[in-house]
């Protein structure tokens, strides 16, 4: 009896020990707003601002992984309603029947703007004329011809440039003649640098932030300055003309969390919208949704250079 006690304290003890051991390994791989992993879905269209937050976020809180997952517009809307993803971040904020759909499922999406974004128009460096109104555009859009603009070029059907076009416009498809579409924004400047009258629509982030083995192209192509609908003047799609709401095709972009707990995503749309990741959006040519403070040094004696 008393070995059978003693076998019996020794398989309690053994049992204890090890869901001690299990909770305590449970506690360090939970996820909190700076530790655990997540999945982002992108749109494309503004890939190269998201790696640069995700590299800085990753290298200032080790125990966070972060996967840039870039996609058409349509396909993260998609991923999002279908909760194949917690996080996403577009070029736009959901619609009233996106967020209806939510809330059937009981879940309140978190939306945090953090930057001012534009659509850029670009042609070949072979095209002596920078400039372009954007009623040429949209007339060329719904299939009215113009002699400046030979064919119109997007990365991608579903893509935020296509759709931010169409709304414009006011047409639910494009003409199928005389507009083409590729997979990648890259994709759409080596083919606009190597065909003269072709116009590219792409995301300015790209020309700001070229990729290593684009860095050539971006040079045979010109970012085009665009008069607006209601303007005699043109614009580009610049900081100072984002800023001052003179540049037609501006657009905010958004970090979406439906995680629905204080997450990574919570700690990671928290960075891009704070201080270090405003910084991280006005050095990437972007402009900030929250300007930058900066900090002043005010000295109440004047030093002589001698001292």
């Amino acid at each position: 009896m008393l070995k059978y006690s003693k076998a019996l304290g020794l398989i309690i003890f053994v049992f204890l020990f090890a869901m001690c051991n299990q909770k305590s390994k449970n506690e360090a791989e939970k996820e909190t707003i700076l530790k655990g992993s997540l999945d982002v879905a992108v749109d494309e269209t503004v890939k190269q601002i998201v790696d640069d937050q995700v590299a800085v976020f990753e290298g200032t809180y080790y125990d966070a992984k972060i996967t840039v997952k870039p996609k058409s517009e349509a396909e993260v809307i998609n991923d999002l309603l279908n909760q194949k993803a917690k996080v996403a971040i577009t070029t736009r904020d959901l619609t009233t029947e996106e967020k209806a759909r939510f809330e059937k499922s009981k879940i309140n999406p978190r939306v945090t703007p953090f930057a001012h974004d534009a659509i850029a128009f670009i042609s070949s460096k072979n095209n002596n004329d920078t400039l372009i109104a954007l009623k040429s555009v949209i007339d060329f859009i719904q299939g009215k011809p113009d002699s400046k603009i030979r064919g119109l070029v997007f990365d991608n059907p579903n893509s935020s440039t296509v759709r931010y076009m169409k709304e414009l416009a006011k047409v639910n498809e494009v003409p199928k003649t005389g507009v083409f579409s590729f997979k990648t924004n890259n994709e759409v400047i080596k083919f606009v640098s190597e065909n003269e009258g072709m116009v590219g629509v792409i995301g300015v982030n790209w020309l700001y932030q070229p990729t290593p083995d684009m860095t050539e192209v971006i040079k045979k192509i010109n970012v085009l300055s665009v008069k607006g609908l209601n303007s005699d003047k043109y614009y580009s799609p610049t900081q100072d003309d984002l800023a001052l709401g003179k540049y037609p095709l501006a657009r905010d972009l958004f970090i979406i969390n439906c995680q629905g707990y204080s997450g990574l995503g919570m700690g990671f749309a928290s960075f891009v919208a704070g201080d270090i990741g405003q910084r991280i959006v006005l050095k990437s040519g972007l402009l900030p949704y929250k300007t930058p403070g900066r900090k002043l040094k005010i000295r109440n004696e004047i030093i002589k250079d001698n001292e």
